[in-house]
């Protein structure tokens, strides 16, 4: 059934900007660096060579390291493939085990790991931000920085652009390890780290962030408020992290609901407000967003229903002036990753890639006739139709400077119909539309943009084919769908810039 009701979009204004990316630090506190190329013995090629050493290929294999070569992919017989996958398969297994047991390993990063990591990271167009362990710790419970300065040193001597971090969730160490510690002991830490870098002449304007407090309830906004108070001035943006719901959640209908969604603008509030206390106008960062803690939910946290908080994070950061979004991650134990276990994207993948494509930094504030009603006492309105604007990604040459790309989700179970009012009106629209593919719905773990479901090719993404609406159709919602919409010459003032 058609829904009468028509949304007018009818004006936008510049507000904040916003950068998207990705993380996995959970094990950041158990790692340790060593100044080796490999730790296992060479045993030379052989007739079962790629067995025998497919741990230390693995580490070389998928980009060259020539960089005189330039980035490109190298080529290796298929049983690297297969073990590949095999071994991240265990892998994920073993983190899963070390989750649920509340029991860690300590695990070692060789030279040839870090290279390879940076090398992918610079292939890819990314900035790699290092986490350092914090829970390597002296008996009078003091930061023990043994092995940091060797990891510092050696990426300093391979120009490696590297911005820093200390640690993980500090707030919950005393669950996790048994051992707390507390502000003003992460505040020393902090500091002597910046020293450290500062000691290190290729990073001595190293970036520093932190303290990658947890969900801002009670303990974590504690711990971040003495943080703030003794170290605020030390790091250069304020992490923390937010997770939507319990992990033990199972239905689909829980990713619908406003409410939920709406529990992000609040646990901004309670941070700026800490934060401003203190250091008044440092930048804060969303440094990791999960749908759900404890490893998230199987067949939900990677499916199509995880987008609507994915892409409601985006939006609502940004309008917020959070303008760095980290989000779990490519690989790690449980069920939030942004590719499966074959190395194909998964549904937060895509909306990351549109997303990245289309959405530029500079956030446009929106008015939307219809939308907001007036609520009854006692009783608040939580729009199911999200709405957020932004001037059209200056890297996307498909575009001219003045565009502007409208992102919406909608959450009712109709199709909605918005019409595009005052200057934009008259201006042709290229739509973007992401629906679930195939028979699962919105637990469907594969999605397709205007009807075209999207896979990899040759290791090289689809392209991204937009479908033209003409100038003064309304644009119409599916029910339960995201879209991007990118109103073409526009030449908005706020976007020219």
């Amino acid at each position: 059934e058609l829904s009468s009701c028509v949304f007018k979009i009818a004006s936008v204004s510049f507000r904040t900007g916003l950068q998207a990316t990705f993380c996995c630090r959970k094990r950041s506190d158990f790692l340790q660096f060593n100044n080796q190329k490999n730790l296992a013995k060479f045993r030379g090629p052989g007739p079962d060579y790629y067995l025998k050493n497919y741990e230390d290929d693995i580490v070389r294999s998928d980009i060259a390291l020539d960089k005189q070569n330039g980035c490109k992919v190298a080529n290796h017989p298929d049983i690297m493939l297969e073990l590949q996958r095999e071994k991240a398969a265990s892998t994920q297994l073993v983190l899963l085990k070390e989750q649920l047991s509340n029991i860690y390993s300590n695990i070692t990063i060789t030279a040839r790991s870090l290279d390879k990591l940076y090398n992918f990271v610079d292939c890819a167009g990314l900035h790699l931000i290092f986490g350092i362990n914090a829970l390597h710790r002296n008996p009078d419970n003091s930061w023990n920085t043994s092995s940091i300065l060797s990891l510092l040193k050696y990426s300093a001597g391979k120009k490696y652009n590297i911005s820093w971090e200390l640690g993980n969730e500090p707030n919950a160490y005393r669950s996790m390890v048994g051992r707390a510690v507390n502000s003003t002991q992460l505040a020393q830490d902090y500091t002597k780290l910046r020293t450290l870098l500062q000691s290190v002449r290729y990073y001595h304007r190293a970036h520093l962030y932190g303290p990658n407090a947890g969900r801002p309830r009670k303990n974590a906004i504690l711990l971040l408020d003495g943080f703030m108070k003794n170290a605020g001035s030390v790091v250069d943006a304020v992490t923390w992290q937010h997770y939507y719901m319990d992990g033990r959640v199972n239905k689909v209908e829980d990713f619908l609901k406003t409410r939920l969604l709406d529990t992000l603008a609040e646990q901004i509030t309670k941070v700026t407000k800490v934060v401003n206390t203190h250091t008044p106008g440092k930048k804060v960062w969303l440094g990791g967003l999960g749908p759900a803690w404890a490893g998230g939910i199987n067949n939900l946290s990677d499916t199509y229903a995880a987008g609507f908080l994915w892409v409601n994070t985006l939006g609502m950061a940004a309008v917020q002036g959070i303008d760095v979004v980290l989000r779990h991650s490519f690989f790690d134990y449980g069920y939030t990753h942004l590719v499966d276990q074959h190395f194909n994207p998964l549904p937060d993948y895509w909306f990351s890639l549109v997303f990245k494509r289309l959405v530029g930094p500079r956030v446009l504030a929106v008015r939307v006739a219809g939308l907001q009603r007036k609520p009854q006492p006692g009783r608040v309105i939580r729009d199911k139709l999200r709405i957020y604007a932004h001037c059209t990604s200056y890297d996307n040459h498909n575009y001219v400077r003045g565009a502007i790309t409208i992102y919406i989700i909608n959450l009712h179970r109709s199709r909605k119909k918005i019409k595009l009012a005052g200057t934009l009106r008259d201006k042709t629209v290229h739509q973007y539309l992401l629906q679930p593919y195939g028979t699962d719905g919105l637990r469907a773990k594969h999605v397709q943009l205007n009807g075209e479901k999207l896979l990899m090719v040759d290791n090289e993404f689809p392209e991204l084919r937009p479908k033209t609406l003409r100038a003064g159709r309304t644009i119409a919602m599916p029910p339960m769908t995201i879209g991007f919409y990118v109103i073409k010459n526009m030449n908005a003032n706020a976007c020219r810039r």
